[in-house]
């Protein structure tokens, strides 16, 4: 990601600029020798706020603790951030329903974490034959699901399998 360049103290060279104290208080338009000479005073740098703006606008402030801060925010910002993958949970034709509950469980925890979930039906040998058996499964669990789900693609074939994914619903 490009960091936004900031000009601070002997990088600023356009006078007059408009100065801010480190208070956000507006100390008004001033030379840029004045602005420096009251920043060294105060033990504190001149950084370019607005440099597009004319004047341009310098706050008072300490640069160190500034960047010290904003680095802290960025890296709670990305903590916090959750990236949604897509679980796979796959199903047979003829699923006997303990087994059809384990599963189900599964792809339940899945939805809850906030990830999407693909379900996909393989068939085997003959099964291919009888698609609408596979589609009646994935139906039921869609139903199951509804609760914690909605559908983002409906089932549809892929070769020997057939597939749909489901979106967490929002609380």
């Amino acid at each position: 990601m490009a960091e936004k360049r900031v000009r601070v103290n002997e990088q600023i060279r356009i006078s007059p600029i408009r100065l801010i104290d480190e208070g956000g208080g507006q100390i008004g338009i001033v030379s840029l020798d004045d602005a420096r000479t009251r920043a060294a005073q105060r033990g504190l740098d001149l950084v370019e706020v607005a440099p597009d703006s004319r004047p341009p606008v310098v706050r008072m402030m300490d640069y160190g603790k500034y960047k010290y801060k904003a680095a802290r925010a960025a890296r709670e910002a990305r903590r916090k951030q959750h990236t949604v993958q897509i679980k796979e949970v796959k199903f047979r034709p003829g699923i006997e329903d303990h087994d059809y509950e384990f599963k189900l469980r599964h792809a339940r925890r899945f939805l809850q974490e906030g990830n999407k979930v693909k379900l996909t039906m393989m068939f085997r040998g003959r099964q291919v034959t009888h698609p609408e058996l596979g589609r009646e499964v994935l139906l039921r669990l869609t139903e199951d699901l509804s609760e914690w789900a909605k559908v983002e693609q409906y089932p549809n074939f892929e070769g020997r399998q057939m597939s749909m994914i489901l979106t967490p619903v929002k609380n």
